[in-house]
């Protein structure tokens, strides 16, 4: 009947372990788009601006010197820097997994067993044996002391340990990439801003010319209507055009101010003075840009790198969390000096130990472990998904500053003319006025058109530069 029951228990146990050792299928990810051979405009250019290093694209010693000082105190790239140790700390843990763990020992207790218990008694009976003599006998406070080391191993027969391992080294690389992503990012703002602030320069050097030229006008205006030429209306509309002027003159200001504070706040500064030894008008447009083809993408962006290694990190997660199913392999081991009696615990005789291996499989945990699969599994679908919106946009990007670049080169030159008309306009109005062809209102409007557009002007030199750097930028050009 013990021979039945011990078969019969292990017939059970032997088909529990052959129902937990059930495992999900393999998923299969779906299939990325394949990128166009161009960015809309017809052959392959290999050359690729983005392999420029940052001294070569930016010839501004100023704005290399800012560069240089955000890279080395910038508050959102130091936070990218402890994220990179991070990992870097959850790579160190990750490597742990398939090695034994091994600790050293001390440890020192007393026990005090009843009269009726199992140990009690058994202990009594022994120290009334005549095997033992009186340095063997149990005393009825018992002291355990060990000094020694312990070690378990999870032997990885399955690589479930091992997927975890490579996840994590995937998320250390990852981790590296995103700061080389920041620095991009940073680079092509600091850069901006500071194109931004030349642009800003001229803005208000123009809007100073402009008011000197109006500040004349109306001391004309006023001579005419004291001479009974022109009258007090006149006198109002070019005095009205002046305060509008020498308005936008404390906006621009202000926007300098706001400008220089933010690349203060970039390159990690309170308050720092923002010198400029160039002019944007100085700077020369530039005539061919190189783009290379959109496959360089995958190799050049930081962050289709950085979503690449976390969509590999995904999937060793989710195999492991797929092989968790199945039985895993765990030994101990100990090997220490053990003994009650102190003066004996430094002895040969007092030396002990052991090895104990098992085979544990989940039964009642399924619930969970299943839960863990199907995170898992959602986790590795999101990382694709980031992974395949990062080559998108990244390829809009591109496009898009390209056309940017162009269109706005046209803008500026046409703007470049329509100034050179206007400010022969103003002077043939002025002329004009002066001899009765010509009405106030005339000069007005041509002193007007001429600022406006001079503005614009720049505004549209200004837009390409910016969108020159998001160019290099958007190709991946500026973290090295």
């Amino acid at each position: 009947m013990k021979k039945i029951n011990a078969y019969s228990f292990l017939l059970f146990y032997c088909i529990v372990i052959l129902y937990s050792c059930s495992i999900p299928a393999k998923t299969t990810s779906p299939v990325l788009q394949e990128m166009p051979e161009n960015y809309g405009s017809p052959g392959k250019d290999s050359l690729n601006m983005a392999s420029i290093s940052r001294e070569l694209f930016f010839h501004d010693e100023t704005l290399l010197g800012l560069i240089d000082t955000a890279l080395k105190n910038n508050p959102d790239l130091q936070i990218v820097l402890q994220r990179v140790a991070a990992s870097r700390a959850y790579l160190t843990m990750g490597r742990g997994l398939t090695r034994p763990s091994l600790d050293a020992v001390v440890s020192a207790g007393v026990d005090k067993f009843g009269d009726y218990t199992m140990n009690g008694l058994g202990n009594y009976d022994m120290n009334l044996s005549p095997n033992i003599n009186k340095d063997q006998r149990i005393p009825l406070n018992m002291p355990d002391m060990f000094l020694g080391f312990r070690s378990s191993w999870e032997a990885d027969i399955w690589g479930k340990l091992s997927d975890k391992k490579k996840a994590a080294y995937a998320r250390y690389l990852s981790s590296e990439k995103g700061r080389l992503w920041t620095t991009t990012q940073l680079v092509a703002h600091v850069a901006s801003l500071y194109y931004e602030l030349l642009a800003l320069d001229k803005e208000e050097e123009i809007i100073l010319n402009n008011i000197e030229l109006q500040e004349n006008a109306l001391q004309v205006v006023i001579a005419q209507k004291a001479g009974g030429r022109a009258t007090e209306l006149a006198v109002q509309q070019f005095n009205a055009q002046l305060l509008g002027t020498k308005s936008f003159l404390h906006v621009i200001r202000q926007s300098i101010v706001e400008t220089e504070n933010a690349l203060s706040a970039l390159t990690g500064k309170f308050n720092q003075q923002i010198k400029r030894h160039n002019k944007i008008v100085e700077l020369e447009l530039p005539t061919i840009v190189n783009t290379g083809v959109p496959t360089q993408l995958l190799i050049n962006r930081p962050d289709i790198q950085e979503a690449e290694l976390l969509l590999t990190a995904a999937g060793a997660e989710l195999e492991a969390s797929r092989k968790a199913f199945l039985p895993s392999l765990n030994i101990t081991a100990y090997t220490a000096l053990n003994s009650f009696n102190p003066q004996f615990l430094v002895s040969p005789k007092s030396l002990a130990y052991g090895i104990l291996g098992g085979l544990v499989t989940p039964v009642l945990s399924k619930n969970m472990l299943k839960g863990n699969y199907e995170l898992a599994t959602a986790a590795q679908s999101e990382a694709f998904y980031q992974y395949q919106k990062n080559i998108l946009n990244a390829y809009q990007e591109v496009q898009t500053q390209l056309k940017g670049i162009e269109h706005y080169k046209q803008i500026y030159v046409l703007k470049s003319e329509e100034t050179k008309s206007l400010q022969a306009a103003v002077s043939t109005s002025k002329e004009l006025y002066r001899t009765g062809y010509a009405s106030y209102l005339e000069v007005i409007t041509a002193q007007r058109g001429v600022l406006d557009a001079e503005l614009e002007s720049i505004k549209s030199k200004r837009t390409v530069f910016i969108r020159l750097i998001d160019l290099y930028r958007a190709l991946g050009g500026g973290w090295n």
